[in-house]
């Protein structure tokens, strides 16, 4: 309807309304009509479609399939399912924790409703009332004072210095002066939302003075709905770990049906070719594949990636960043370009004076403090009102003239209110039977009414020169985009009758000038540069007005040109198409709404760049959600940001977000060592039963054997490898890009070649159980002591080749410091394994034979080979990056 554009008469018409208000009836019939002014829920989804959705998983398909059909043969056969019961079991755990990590309730719309006033001040019968705020309709008119929330989106018919903080809402971090007049629109036909300024919207706070408006839009139609609406729009993508994950599964299914069909089809052909094929031998072969799934399928993966991420989350809790998405965790270690709103980020969103002009400092501040309504709360150690007059009393307080102790000494006994048409305030004051008056307001309107200036204690005319001077200071003030206000005063006979502008703003003498600023806090300059040096590009979007937001980005480093930023009026003349191609000249954006923000955020997104975006306003949170990860502020932020973010900073400290960024790389490095580690063993796992079955036509490991390894001997290890130190250079190297492959910088080639070293050392121990110590024996036990040799050498393999994945290519002799979270779960580890083969009621349940002492020790010593079969491996990595380092020095 663009009511800002349009008279307080053509509104009120429009709405069928009246300054009297509407009648009560007229109300109901309204509410009845347009249902209640709040914001719509979303659907949850319910807890067993998410528990179905973790079983969804094609490997996990695969599992389920051949526990079932296992478990129907076991039966048939009159045995009780043991590989069934152990696999399913694996199965409802690896489900029941991803529930519980990935478990993300959606508060953000509970949150939008809990920031609207519960009650309202509104005039209906021609009497004003007080109403439930979910009961106002349009068409209401609402009466406002200072620390009134507004209820919904409101076009002001009168007001008296008024101001509205809106920093959540627009990003500005000074109030908003409001006015009734009709605005005029810009070259495009419309006004920007911060700059409507005969508008309050849902979800602000009136600050200062009073009004009364007229209710043009309730519910899902005020702005804050609008982005209710993108939050509900916003699409939550994976992260480039889930990616990842999500193709690592599927091709390890293809994987996992190819080689079972292969190694079913070959037993079904040798079985018929053989003469005894039958039920029996197609039951073995079955069993035989599923052992193969079982082999080849990395069950520990998710858990182990899950526990690695948990650890790095209680890392950096520690500094400060909370973690509400696990997997999101990773994704911040890959960030390459970081988008940061300004307000309460980047600056501290409490206006501050940083500069002054005058011979007098203490009489400025002290004048300036005393003409305000602002006060110093002793308690809290800060001022409390309006922003601007907040940071003058602070100003005062900090050049030790509290005004805690001066308004004793100058007693406040008449004003002149602050409005915005003639932009000055004036405050007149008793001390000791004297009359002091005391105006500040904007330079240019300050000046005009002064005839002299105080100087080095006295009064001196106010020449052209000094005239002169004071401009030229006001404009350098200006130039560094600083607020500045100017202090005058003048002295009474007596206490003024005639209380009016025209009877007291002029022949002042003139104090001096003040700059504020909201300042950028002081960690952020540093941050920037660590960020840079990481290959992180910080990209600046408010809802200030440009100068403001280039003099702070230069300051931070963010940009070195005035160029490099752009408004978002701007930015609507271009097309979604254009901006993709120019994105990357822009570090600043200037006078943004919500959906500019968006905007931005997918363009990069569009060039494959891993974004983040943090912020701390209700603005934020449709940018946030649409970010690969966003990043909510715990102090500033609102309960809507933090809704919606992938991670919460408790201490607002851009700067944490470097260490979140350096502990994202160590855990992402940590989860590419704990991935390594198992594919290489399922691979050795499957290499060894296959190439025994298709030798001999025997089942080397069943499926319990399989289980134990990979969720004791390979997993507790690889929880370990994930509390591996960062390298010293985490935070010096590059990004890496988005579609990097998951076995990308040698992780493939390290899988194989260290699955086969891993296997030829089982199949030795194998061979040797069967043949050497296993000679004189039946066949079926010569097979078992040789199957428990190889389990055992197996076994211990995995927990000393986890002390390999240390380093991928550094040898593990030159790492100083121990991981004694590794130590303690080989020796964990160990001792299960040696359980399982010793005791005789669990090696019964396993099938396996209890070893001697010269079998026990010939497989663990066939185990530790792993370790120098790596290092010369290593070693030949090492001299061939050296070789193509000199070469490409050359």
């Amino acid at each position: 309807m663009k009511e800002y554009l349009k008279s307080t008469n053509e509104v009120l018409d429009e709405q069928i309304t009246s300054q009297n208000g509407l009648s009560s009836e007229e109300a109901a019939s309204r509410l009845e009509k347009n249902g209640k002014n709040k914001l719509q829920e979303g659907k949850k989804e319910k807890l067993i479609v998410k528990f179905f959705k973790q079983l969804g998983e094609p490997m996990t398909i695969i599992l389920l399939i051949a526990a079932a059909i296992s478990g129907v043969i076991e039966v048939i056969e009159g045995a009780f399912p043991v590989d069934a019961v152990i696999i399913l079991a694996v199965v409802l755990l690896n489900a029941i924790l991803g529930l519980i990590q990935e478990g993300k309730a959606e508060k953000a719309l509970e949150a939008l409703q809990q920031i609207s006033a519960a009650t309202s001040k509104v005039i209906r019968d021609g009497h004003q009332i007080t109403v439930k705020s979910e009961d106002i309709v349009v068409g209401d008119i609402v009466v406002l004072e200072a620390g009134d929330a507004v209820p919904a989106d409101c076009r002001i018919i009168e007001c008296a210095s008024l101001k509205a903080e809106e920093a959540a809402l627009t990003g500005e971090s000074v109030p908003s002066n409001k006015v009734s007049e009709a605005l005029e629109p810009n070259a495009n036909g419309d006004v920007a939302l911060g700059d409507r300024k005969n508008m309050v919207f849902s979800g602000s706070t009136i600050v200062y003075g009073r009004a009364k408006a007229v209710v043009v839009a309730t519910g899902m139609d005020t702005e804050m709905g609008k982005i209710a609406d993108a939050l509900t729009s916003a699409q939550e993508g994976k992260t480039p770990l889930q990616r990842k994950l999500g193709q690592l599964s599927k091709i390890l299914t293809v994987i996992v049906l190819g080689i079972c069909v292969i190694m079913f089809g070959v037993n079904i052909v040798r079985s018929v070719i053989g003469g005894d094929f039958g039920f029996n031998t197609a039951v073995h072969t079955f069993m035989l594949a599923v052992a193969l799934a079982v082999a080849a399928i990395p069950e520990g993966l998710a858990t182990v990636v899950t526990m690695v991420l948990s650890i790095g989350v209680t890392n950096m809790s520690k500094r400060n960043a909370i973690i509400r998405k696990l997997t999101a965790v990773e994704t911040l270690g890959c960030a390459q370009i970081i988008c940061s709103d300004k307000t309460g980020t980047l600056t501290q969103n409490k206006m501050t004076v940083v500069d002054f002009f005058g011979s007098d400092e203490k009489l400025l501040a002290n004048a300036m403090s005393l003409c305000s309504d602002a006060e110093f709360d002793t308690e809290a150690g800060t001022a409390v009102g309006e922003p601007t007059e907040c940071a003058l009393v602070n100003y005062a307080e900090k050049v030790e003239m509290s005004k805690n102790r001066e308004k004793q000494n100058y007693v406040r006994i008449s004003e002149v209110p602050f409005d915005s048409s003639r932009k000055m305030m004036t405050t007149v004051h008793e001390n000791d039977g004297k009359i002091v008056q005391f105006t500040k307001g904007a330079p240019d309107e300050i000046l005009k009414r002064c005839v002299s200036i105080w100087e080095n204690g006295e009064v001196v005319s106010l020449t052209d020169e000094k005239r002169d001077e004071i401009l030229s200071n006001n404009k350098k003030m200006a130039d560094k985009a600083l607020r500045v206000l100017a202090c005058g005063f003048k002295n009474h006979e007596s206490a003024p009758t005639t209380l009016t502008s025209e009877a007291l703003e002029n022949d002042l003498v003139f104090i001096g000038l003040v700059g504020m600023i909201d300042p950028v806090r002081p960690e952020v300059k540093t941050a920037i540069e660590e960020c840079k040096g990481a290959g992180i590009r910080p990209i600046m979007i408010t809802g200030d007005h440009r100068d403001t937001a280039v003099a702070i980005a230069m300051e931070l480093g963010i940009i070195t040109d005035a160029s490099e930023a752009i408004t978002g009026a701007e930015l609507d003349n271009i097309s979604d198409e254009d901006f993709e191609a120019l994105v990357e000249k822009y570090s600043v954006y200037a006078r943004v709404q919500p959906e500019h923000k968006t905007r931005i955020v997918n363009a990069w997104r569009k060039k494959g760049k891993v974004t983040a975006m943090t912020g701390d306003g209700v603005n934020d949170a449709p940018s946030i959600k649409n970010a690969d990860i966003g990043v909510g502020m715990g102090i500033t932020g609102t309960d809507v940001t933090k809704g919606v973010a992938d991670m919460i900073l408790t201490d607002d400290n851009f700067a944490t977000i470097v260490s979140a960024v350096g502990e994202g790389r160590r855990i992402y490095d940590n989860i590419r060592r704990a991935i390594q580690f198992l594919l290489a063993s399922n691979m050795s796992e499957v290499i060894a039963v296959f190439l025994v079955s298709l030798i001999s036509g025997a089942t080397l490991f069943e499926a319990p054997h399989l289980l134990f390894i990979n969720l004791i001997t390979d997993s507790l290890p690889a929880i370990a490898l994930g509390m591996e130190q960062a390298e010293k250079n985490v935070m010096k190297r590059m990004p890496r890009e988005s579609n990097e492959g998951i076995f990308a910088r040698g992780l493939g080639f390290g899988v194989v070649y260290q699955g086969i070293l891993v296997a030829a050392l089982t199949l030795t121990s194998y061979f040797i159980g069967l043949y050497a110590f296993g000679g004189g024996m039946e066949s079926s036990l010569a097979h078992s002591l040789g199957t428990s040799m190889a389990f055992l050498t197996l076994s211990m393999c995995e927990i000393f080749h986890s002390f390999n994945m240390r380093s991928l290519k550094g040898s593990i002799f030159t790492i100083k410091k121990q991981n004694l979270v590794l130590w303690g779960a080989g020796i964990l580890a160990m001792a299960l394994t040696v359980m399982v083969l010793e005791i005789p009621f669990i090696a019964s349940i396993f099938s396996l034979y209890n070893l001697n002492a010269a079998q026990f020790f010939t497989a663990l010593g066939i185990s530790i080979l792993i370790i120098p079969f790596v290092e010369i491996v290593k070693l030949f990595q090492r001299l061939i990056d050296r070789a193509k380092s000199k070469k490409n020095n050359k």
